[in-house]
């Protein structure tokens, strides 16, 4: 597999710190003054992400493998390395199982599985992550990972439309503590309805929803189908009553949500 030089940054402040290196490079003839701020601009943003990794408790050897095998794989079509959820993003949803002390996790969109595992190292030992992830090769892909980690055994991935396997888990009786939604933009606002007005979720559960902020575009217009897509089920999440949300600015934004009207 051929191996991927750099990644494009995905995520708002990523672009932005691009962006500004990208002006700071071109700033021969500029006044000194104002070269000097906006290279002092590009080392804020272009530092950030790097400082809270820094910070951030390491992830596990499994975890670090699977990353790179993701970067390091030759991905065509609609998939490509980026959508890796990666180290901070981890640790974050690991963090709230922690606290919530979830037993029962559904992920609807695995791609390799880094979140999926990342979960699954933080529940006790008779805890489970049912994870659903639409490609079948991708799946196999992860399930090679989950086999070198003990934790994958908590893994339960099901293979198909998400929309299929969550009708299946209800009649199934399955519920979740925490559900994480990283999958199709457009399908988010089905797959949160179907939680909220099913069984799915217990009472209490938490929804934590990724790419809510779409590399920017639900507020400056450079809109893309997704980010279309996203904007709209944020608006949605706004309105509804049924519960209250906050919209974490963690990488791509990921939006927590949970039912106040039960």
């Amino acid at each position: 597999m051929a191996p991927v030089s750099r990644l494009r940054p995905v995520t708002p402040l990523g672009i932005l710190a691009q962006r500004l290196d990208d002006v700071a490079d071109r700033l021969d003839g500029v006044d000194a003054g104002l070269a000097a701020e906006l290279q002092a601009l590009r080392d804020l943003a272009v530092g950030f992400e790097p400082y809270l990794e820094e910070h951030t408790s390491p992830e596990s050897p499994a975890l670090a493998r699977l990353a790179e095998r993701t970067r390091s794989a030759a991905w065509t079509g609609s998939l490509e390395a980026e959508m890796l959820s990666g180290h901070v993003e981890g640790r974050f949803l690991s963090f709230l199982l922690g606290m919530t002390r979830a037993r029962r996790v559904l992920e609807i969109g695995m791609f390799t599985g880094y979140s999926a595992l990342a979960m699954a190292e933080a529940l006790p030992a008779d805890g489970e992550v049912v994870a659903c992830e639409l490609d079948a090769d991708v799946a196999a892909f992860a399930q090679e990972c989950f086999a070198e980690s003990s934790a994958g055994a908590r893994i339960d991935v099901r293979v198909g439309p998400a929309g299929e396997t969550l009708t299946a888990l209800a009649a199934e009786g399955q519920v979740f503590d925490v559900v994480f939604i990283d999958a199709d933009k457009a399908g988010y606002g089905d797959y949160l309805a179907t939680l909220l007005d099913g069984h799915l979720l217990a009472p209490g559960g938490l929804v934590a929803v990724d790419n809510t902020l779409m590399q920017g575009q639900p507020w400056t217009g450079a809109a893309t189908p997704n980010g279309e897509a996203v904007a709209a089920f944020n608006a949605a999440v706004t309105a509804d009553p049924r519960v209250e949300q906050v919209l974490v600015p963690l990488r791509d934004g990921i939006t927590l949500i949970r039912r106040t009207d039960t």
